[in-house]
């Protein structure tokens, strides 16, 4: 159950930081890409934002024994670059650039109502479920 606690409110802190940030604004998103027009630098800062917060307390929290909520880290260990991650990569580049929005802002403007929201989220669902059939696919083939 604590653990259960713990994801939620994470993840309300994750949403609250997004709607704060201006991040589920698609209008923030096409700024921020378009760099030959009227650049809004605010995402860049974000970013920044984040990447500092995840290096510091990464460092911090993995010289724990084990986490506080499970028994063990769970840190992916693979590092190869391989056409999956590119072309995933691409995929998640454009939808990103098309619409706005990545899957975290996505989730939290679903309350907005916003048609163009909802057709995003759709997309994204649809996605993952073309994308599981695909995986299955192969699998049974034994690729």
């Amino acid at each position: 159950m604590s653990l259960l606690v713990a994801a939620f409110f994470s993840a309300l802190m994750f949403g609250i930081g997004l709607g704060v940030a201006g991040m589920t604004l698609p209008t923030k998103v096409i700024g921020f890409l378009d760099v030959t027009g009227s650049w809004d630098p605010s995402l860049a800062f974000v970013m920044l934002g984040a990447i500092a917060v995840h290096s510091v307390s990464y460092r911090l929290i993995t010289k724990r024994a084990s986490p506080i909520l499970t028994a063990n880290f769970q840190i992916p260990t693979k590092r190869q670059i391989d056409p999956k991650l590119i072309f995933g990569s691409l995929l998640f580049g454009a939808g990103w650039g098309l619409g706005g929005f990545c899957p975290g802002p996505a989730i939290v403007a679903a309350v907005s109502g916003v048609p163009s929201v909802q057709v995003f989220l759709a997309s994204m669902v649809a996605g993952v479920y073309v994308h599981q059939f695909v995986n299955k696919s192969f699998l049974s083939k034994g690729t």
